[in-house]
């Protein structure tokens, strides 16, 4: 895939998409999926460019990209509501679709954190909340827990599934 230089920033040696730069980006890739006449991949790049361009109108503004990875991420957590609902329902075909739809999103976003990874960054930040409170934080305190989690999760430009993070700690304080 190729970017133009313009659209591309360099943060502490990675590659970061500038504002406003990822739908430039998904416009040329629903040039690039139509010339080759992939129907599935060109429709759901357009619901990707039609999803931040209405995030932005509604903003009144450009989207910053942690703006514009937030309206992707809840692109995925729709489409996996979907699945979940389209299973019980008995219809494999429509979850496979929605299934096909978040791999193509996915590939605008940062890498998600893998389970190993998560427990790591959990365990670091409930040793950080209990280094501040002075004892362990009990299932009480799992809202300093998840916050600390995210804001280690967003200083390292890595992205996790919001249930994920909820039972990992979850699962940690109760111990």
């Amino acid at each position: 895939m190729r970017y133009k230089r313009h659209l591309l920033i360099y943060v502490k040696g990675k590659i970061m998409i500038d504002a406003g730069a990822l739908e430039a980006i998904v416009t040329q890739q629903v040039t690039i999926a139509m010339k080759a006449h992939d129907a599935e991949r060109t429709t759901t790049l357009r619901l990707i460019k039609n999803a931040l361009k209405n995030k932005a109108i509604e903003k009144r503004e450009p989207l910053t990209p942690a703006e514009s990875e937030q309206a992707l991420a809840t692109m995925i957590k729709q489409r996996r509501d979907s699945i979940e609902q389209y299973t019980k329902g008995n219809r494999p075909e429509l979850a496979a679709k929605e299934a096909a739809e978040i791999v193509i999103i996915e590939e605008f976003l940062p890498k998600a954190l893998d389970e190993a990874g998560l427990s790591t960054l959990v365990a670091e930040a409930i040793a950080e909340v209990a280094q501040s409170k002075g004892a362990k934080p009990t299932p009480k305190e799992m809202g300093q827990v998840i916050k600390a989690v995210q804001a280690k999760l967003q200083a390292a430009s890595l992205r996790a599934e919001g249930r994920q993070v909820s039972d990992l700690v979850k699962k940690a304080l109760a111990n």
